[in-house]
């Protein structure tokens, strides 16, 4: 099986751990079963020579859990070849991609012939949002385009809507070099805010969705955030200073996900503007947004 898997932005703005956006830069996974027992990865492009190759490479390592969700056995032989374009610890969701890549192949891969080649993105997400923790990066990822996510019980699943984006809007993405792993970057967020913060929050929230799908003129406000990209401030310095001066130049820019990436909400008259913020090294990246998610081709069928 092949397996593509697009990018995400997360965290966006207000929508802390709720509101992600697909962006079109994808991964690429051959998921092969062999007669021969044992296990091989390979991996070129993004993270490699930094991934393991191993059975802790975190795509086999899905798989695995996935196949001990679905009640059916892992085969003695696999073989993963992975082509990686979504950089790492950068906020645009590589964890969650991978993630939700090994659901997709062990699925799809797993034998029964009611799934043979294809896969249930509801049970993607709700997997995948356990796994990764927060379902944002993942369900954007799943179904593409824009996505709100939530869940009552995390046990019971998580619960996806797709949003609306207006044609005009364009993501522009700004990549430093440096890394930061999401984990660093949820040890510093407090543990409580204030009311009024949340009812801010809130509010930017709700007109985020807005803005997205009917009056992109309202991003700059609706993307204001006061829970999540303050507190981090001294852990991604450099992003915050250009996501200060995106905005203060009137465009709406956020954090990507957990950082030091940042995104950048334009109309593609604006996309030259953006763009002359970049800071000099960083890369900038204007991917698009996809319809759709994640995507499976069956390359060869066993035979009997």
């Amino acid at each position: 099986m092949c397996v593509e898997t697009p990018a995400s932005s997360a965290n966006l703005g207000p929508g802390f751990d709720s509101i992600g956006m697909a962006l079109g830069v994808w991964d690429r996974c051959v998921a092969t079963v062999r007669a021969e027992p044992g296990l091989t990865v390979t991996a070129e492009g993004e993270g490699a020579g930094a991934v393991p190759l191993d059975a802790s490479h975190l795509i086999y390592r899905t798989m695995v859990r996935t196949w001990d969700e679905l009640d059916v056995p892992a085969p003695a032989g696999l073989s993963l070849t992975c082509t990686n374009a979504v950089p790492h610890g950068r906020g645009m969701g590589s964890s969650a991609t991978a993630i939700v890549t090994g659901i997709v192949a062990a699925q799809a891969l797993c034998g029964v012939d009611e799934w043979f080649g294809r896969f249930d993105a509801g049970f993607v997400n709700d997997l995948a949002a356990r796994l990764e923790g927060h379902p944002d990066n993942a369900s954007a990822s799943v179904f593409g385009g824009a996505t709100v996510s939530w869940s009552d019980d995390p046990a019971a699943g998580t619960t996806t809507v797709s949003l609306a984006v207006h044609p005009s809007i364009v993501p522009v993405v700004f990549a430093p070099e440096v890394q930061l792993s999401t984990a660093k970057a949820r040890s510093v967020l407090p543990a409580h805010v204030r009311l009024s913060d949340a009812a801010a929050n809130s509010g930017r929230a709700a007109l985020l969705v807005h803005a997205l799908a009917t009056e992109p003129r309202h991003l700059v406000a609706a993307t204001r955030d006061w829970l999540h990209q303050e507190p981090r401030r001294p852990s991604y310095a450099a992003s915050m200073a250009l996501v200060d001066a995106l905005r203060a130049a009137g465009h709406a820019a956020v954090i990507s996900g957990a950082g030091p990436s940042v995104l950048a909400l334009v109309t593609a008259d604006a996309v030259a503007s953006a763009t002359t913020h970049a800071p000099a090294g960083w890369r900038v990246l204007t991917p698009g947004i996809p319809e759709s998610g994640v995507r499976v081709a069956v390359m060869t069928r066993p035979t009997d």
